[in-house]
């Protein structure tokens, strides 16, 4: 396999965010920003970066906006952009905010995916978790999504129950619990 590493977020390697945006990619897996994202990243690149991985306080989904938690954020590199990987969480305890589901999000770009990426951009995230003082993480996914499921089963991931879907009625999401050493 090509050799996966996990990149910080910088303006060095946003044209590649930018060119997988264009392509159509959308790094929320909800729900497709690409457009907007687009379009906040041309305007003001650097803006763009400081609002995405730097702002103390975030957006959601329904225009609230809540304080940032700590994260490590990494984009995934082959020698190019493949996609996005980040460890969020609150200082001392395992528990997430209400609206945050899990502690580990990701998504390869479409062009990239069923190589292994996610797979090993999780393994490589897992120290990070590690060293905040966490013996295991809490990652959900869509009870459909069988490619994420193999991921996160390939890393340790060990089933934790289920929950309806939050913006998609009549769905579910699955927890797994995956430890960190």
């Amino acid at each position: 396999m090509t050799e996966i590493v996990l990149i910080r977020p910088s303006l060095e390697w946003l044209p590649a965010y930018e060119h997988a945006l264009a392509q159509g990619w959308s790094p929320d897996t909800t729900q497709d920003v690409s457009q907007e994202q687009l379009r906040q990243l041309r305007q003001d690149p650097e803006r763009f970066l400081y609002d995405l991985y730097s702002s103390p306080t975030l957006r959601l989904a329904d225009g609230t906006e809540v304080p940032r938690l700590p994260a490590h954020d990494f984009w995934i590199s082959d020698g190019e952009f493949c996609g996005r990987i980040g460890f969020r969480f609150q200082r001392g305890t395992e528990e997430m905010p209400p609206k945050v589901h899990g502690h580990i999000g990701y998504t390869i770009v479409p062009w990239k995916q069923r190589r292994g990426y996610a797979t090993e951009a999780l393994r490589q995230i897992l120290p990070f978790a590690r060293d905040e003082g966490f013996s295991r993480v809490l990652i959900t996914c869509d009870d459909d999504n069988l490619a994420s499921q193999k991921v996160i089963l390939a890393n340790g991931g060990v089933a934790a129950g289920t929950f309806p879907h939050d913006r998609l009625p009549g769905r579910t999401k699955l927890r797994f619990w995956v430890p960190t050493l």
